[in-house]
């Protein structure tokens, strides 16, 4: 078979040669672009005659999978799976669609918990300021996290090794049941509600939800009014999941008191009129909850995995 891998995955070329000998020692061809593409003609012309296409996080349009005879299986070197137009396709034959679930665990938890510590504490802001030498604002009073009420909305991996991390901090843990209650969350101390009474007993609510029909907007215009008006949002999820509008008005409506925000409803760079650059109290990050050395290779490692494990007629970590 023909594997083709369409982008880097910000590992060195090295690393990747030495990850895909298994798929050359059992006779197949492996081909590597190094230099990304979000070109939809280029994904095109790239993905021709592939059995075996392996991605990141870059759109993968419908087209390329319509015009590829060949596609078998697509490897998503990525946790969420929204950005591949397999089920918009109009293709005949059963393409298969995995992703690498659990690199990214520790990163974005990590994440969630930093820009928490930002919006109370204004060290973003406390920077700009700092470097002020003449209009010097003055010092500022924050929060802490200790003693606070910590709501999750999922409660999967990520959700769960980020409650940890609370929890060490001296946190409450609360969750909106809507999906099973985990035994390890129970563990934690953590207590299952309905969303309504999630969103008014926290003052930290963080997303850990994948991008689904279920699941967009749904915390919306409604929802933020529920809120404490000292309450923060931490989204380091999928962008859709919020009504980011709606956010944005919360914010500068002071309805809500801040918002740490990775994912929006496109990839960076966005676009100069999105509300939410504007919103008071806010730190934004672009898309990096996934992206640590540390994930990287262990992101590369599962996806090659994906590709061995498919080829020997065993696929793992399928999604469809």
């Amino acid at each position: 078979m023909l594997v083709k891998l369409l982008e880097p995955l910000n590992i060195p070329d090295e690393m990747v040669e030495k990850l895909a000998e298994p798929i050359k020692e059992k006779g197949h061809e492996f081909v590597y672009y190094n230099e990304k593409t979000t070109d939809k003609d280029e994904l095109i012309e790239r993905s021709k005659d592939a059995d075996v296409i392996m991605i990141a996080n870059n759109p993968y349009p419908k087209e390329a999978i319509e015009q590829n005879e060949n596609l078998k299986y697509i490897n998503v070197a990525f946790t969420g799976v929204d950005h591949v137009e397999l089920e918009d396709a109009n293709t005949t034959e059963k393409v298969l669609l995995s992703n690498a679930a659990g690199y990214a665990n520790t990163a974005v938890a990590e994440l969630a918990l930093g820009l928490t510590l930002d919006v109370f504490r204004k060290i973003t802001e406390g920077d700009i300021d700092t470097r002020k030498a003449e209009e010097f604002p003055g010092a500022f009073q924050g929060r802490e996290i200790k003693g606070k009420t910590v709501g999750f909305i999922g409660t999967g991996k990520i959700g769960l090794e980020t409650a940890k991390l609370f929890k060490a901090f001296g946190a409450n843990l609360i969750a909106y049941n809507g999906s099973s209650e985990k035994p390890e969350a129970l563990e934690l101390g953590m207590e299952y509600m309905d969303l309504d009474d999630m969103l008014k007993q926290s003052d930290i609510i963080t997303l850990h939800v994948p991008a689904t029909k279920d699941t967009h907007h749904l915390l919306g215009k409604e929802e933020f009014e529920k809120m404490k008006e000292s309450a923060i949002l931490i989204n380091c999820a999928r962008g859709p999941v919020v009504d980011n509008d709606a956010l944005a008005d919360a914010l500068n409506n002071e309805v809500i008191a801040g918002a740490g925000i990775d994912v929006y409803d496109m990839e960076p760079p966005i676009p100069g009129d999105y509300k939410l650059l504007n919103a008071k109290n806010t730190v934004l990050t672009p898309h990096v909850g996934f992206l640590t050395d540390e994930a990287m290779e262990l992101r590369a490692k599962i996806a090659f995995e994906n590709t061995i494990k498919f080829l020997e007629g065993n696929p793992q970590n399928l999604m469809n």
